[in-house]
């Protein structure tokens, strides 16, 4: 089985730098020209599935790139974005040093009271992703976010700490091997690659 994992492409709050965690907001027109963008880079690929995060950017990201209508993506609230709690939509740099340190090296800081922790992420990403190895795809698309991305990339990378923090561009979908029970890195697609 290939499993694509995308994250969405642009809204207006990337846009604007903004910490955009359970806000649920569509993409803007640069987002759905990301999206168009990276369906033709990837070319005639057919998903058996399509899963995505409930929130509107991934769903919307999800369709386009699966090539499927909204109607048809399987929904599932694991693969929601990180909840940011107080800092959500606050300016990349204005979040103040808790939060600045806790997102640049969560191996070492704390997150900082009302967000969500490294174990909460990592925990709903292994458990979605199991769930998932039990269908026989032959390609399955996963539209989600750039925080949750990250624990998921984890667990396919099989990282000890089951993290994989470097951070996803709008639209950058990375493609991972699952085969006898283990997972290969196959391909990252980027509009700047």
């Amino acid at each position: 089985m290939k499993i694509w994992i995308a994250r969405h492409g642009q809204t207006d709050l990337n846009h604007a730098r903004r910490m955009q965690g359970r806000t649920d907001c569509p993409l803007n027109k640069k987002g759905i020209s990301q999206a168009r963008q990276t369906r033709e880079k990837i070319g005639g690929i057919h998903f058996d599935a399509v899963y995505s995060s409930p929130l509107k950017r991934a769903q919307q990201t999800g369709s386009i790139l699966g090539g499927v209508d909204v109607s048809e993506l399987i929904i599932d609230p694991r693969l929601i974005e990180t909840d940011f709690g107080k800092y959500e939509k606050r300016k990349y740099y204005l979040m103040g040093p808790a939060m600045t340190a806790y997102w640049a090296m969560p191996k070492i800081f704390p997150a900082p009271p009302t967000v969500e922790t490294i174990s909460s992420m990592k925990e709903r990403a292994a458990d979605f992703l199991k769930d998932l190895e039990k269908h026989d795809y032959e390609n399955v698309l996963v539209a989600c976010h750039g925080g949750i991305m990250r624990a998921l990339c984890g667990y396919l990378d099989e990282a000890p700490d089951g993290l994989h923090w470097e951070r996803a561009k709008n639209c950058e979908t990375r493609v991972y091997e699952y085969k006898d029970g283990k997972h290969t890195f196959l391909k990252s697609y980027s509009l700047d690659k």
